[in-house]
């Protein structure tokens, strides 16, 4: 699906562009190359390169680095004939060379769902690892002026004692853990960064997400409590909830999170870690399920609590949130609230 023809996406757009904090004037007649182009955030990043060519005549070459060509020519269908976009079709964990100057790379090649988790672990690892390797040699021999990368707020591990967690605050868990093929190999991805760095001058900035979504998200067979709200209300479904629901939960929706992706791209400082969250409506999960309910009562389907079966229970641990001052300190802040953002998505797979 070419979602840059839906509506809601095109608005999207149009005020991701808008916001003038980011400064995009520093990508005319540059060129980017997207690794995992299809993901979510890297797809939402790649359609704004293109609004900026087609509505500010930018002139950035865009490079979209995938695995699959079906889907990406799918997903990119009214890009293909434009001399400024161009698929790269192979595994990010094979070495990348392409012809050309490369000026800035976001590399987000790489699986993060429970689906993978369980089912391809040693995938995540590669991509997060060898991947890594990949994109910074091709960084060290194209000379680029950033690289970034999307990490996550799982590296953390469990942080005691703060209600907030900060960029220089780290905890612990288990590497026998099955989910730590995630974590651990952001972490190390963090540290592949840094040593290229260190040895060859390679310029980075990391950014460690936190819980976003939108239009562009997986929804089936994905196992994160958003993906699996979406999906039952484009699928008309009642919303099933194992658990009471108390779990609380702070939600980026895409725009405000790819803004935050331009900024640190553009305006970072180098070989520096910013935590991207929005933590302005922590909500719990019953509360977004029902905020599902209330947007769209012409499907008829209702929050129904299944508590008695508690297998693959959304689980109620005290949270702790990321803060995010040193990001805002660039001039960011989100301004998509939760149910407008729930909104946008569930309408952009109608």
């Amino acid at each position: 699906m070419f979602l840059y023809d839906k509506e809601v996406v095109r608005q999207d757009m149009e005020e991701l562009v808008s916001r003038d904090f980011v400064p995009y004037d520093l990508l005319r007649d540059k060129t980017v190359l997207v690794t995992g182009a299809t993901g979510m955030l890297a797809y939402y990043f790649t359609m704004a390169l293109m609004h900026l060519n087609l509505t500010r005549d930018y002139n950035i070459r865009v490079l979209a680095l995938v695995r699959n060509q079906k889907k990406a020519e799918a997903k990119f269908a009214g890009f293909l004939q434009d001399s400024r976009f161009e698929i790269i079709a192979q595994d990010v964990c094979a070495p990348i060379s392409c012809e050309g100057n490369i000026d800035y790379i976001f590399h987000a090649a790489g699986a993060c769902s429970p689906y993978f988790i369980k089912h391809d672990p040693t995938g995540i690892i590669s991509a997060n690892t060898t991947g890594t390797v990949n994109v910074l040699e091709l960084a060290r021999e194209k000379k680029v002026t950033n690289i970034i990368y999307p990490s996550t707020r799982e590296i953390y591990g469990k942080v005691e004692g703060v209600d907030f967690i900060k960029e220089t605050d780290m905890g612990i868990f288990d590497p026998l853990e099955a989910r730590s093929c995630y974590p651990e190999s952001k972490r190390i991805a963090e540290t592949i960064l840094r040593s290229y760095n260190v040895q060859y001058g390679v310029p980075f900035t990391v950014l460690r997400i936190a819980h976003s979504y939108g239009p562009g998200m997986i929804i089936e067979s994905d196992g994160r409590v958003m993906s699996d709200f979406i999906s039952d209300a484009v699928n008309s479904r009642d919303i099933i909830l194992k658990s009471e629901g108390l779990a609380l939960r702070a939600f980026c929706y895409v725009t405000d999170a790819v803004a935050a992706i331009f900024l640190a791209m553009l305006k970072g400082e180098c070989c520096q870690a910013y935590n991207l969250a929005n933590e302005t409506e922590p909500t719990p999960i019953r509360d977004v399920a029902q905020m599902l309910v209330g947007l769209f009562p012409e499907r008829n389907i209702k929050v129904v609590f299944d508590i008695a079966d508690n297998t693959g229970a959304y689980c109620n641990y005290a949270r702790v949130g990321l803060d995010t001052k040193k990001l805002e300190a660039l001039g960011w802040q989100p301004q998509v609230k939760l149910r407008d953002g729930l909104r946008r998505t569930v309408v952009s797979f109608d």
